[in-house]
């Protein structure tokens, strides 16, 4: 879900014919918002999994990145993106938005994890 949404979807919606500005964001937002739901309930089962099960260091410390990871996109990237597009949507200009980029590098990270862990896990 995150490469297809996060490295996929995002970037090509604005490609799309007619989807403007506004309309991409506004198409981002409901998408990401129900992207990090889904997230939050795997990160949940991912931690129950891990205290329950049988488990090994290194795949706690690599499902714990992955929580991590997830928890710093929603504490303290997203705010700052929906902020961003707020103003956007209210037909701001400005510079364009660092943490915009802080989150790419956090969904990579994101993803490195992820894949560690299941690499780890079978």
């Amino acid at each position: 879900m995150v490469l297809a949404i996060s490295f996929l979807e995002a970037p090509l919606k604005f490609r799309a014919p007619g989807v403007t500005l506004p309309l991409g964001l506004g198409i981002g937002r409901v998408v990401f918002a129900a992207l990090n739901r889904v997230e939050v309930l795997f990160a949940l089962a991912l931690a129950a999994c891990l205290v329950a099960g049988p488990r090994t260091t290194t795949a706690v410390v690599l499902g714990a990145a992955v929580v991590l990871v997830l928890l710093v996109q929603l504490v303290a990237v997203r705010p700052a993106l929906t902020r961003r597009s707020d103003r956007v949507l209210a037909g701001e200009t400005g510079p364009r938005s660092h943490a915009h980029l802080g989150y790419i590098g956090l969904e990579v990270l994101k993803v490195a994890a992820l894949l560690a862990f299941g690499i780890v896990s079978l």
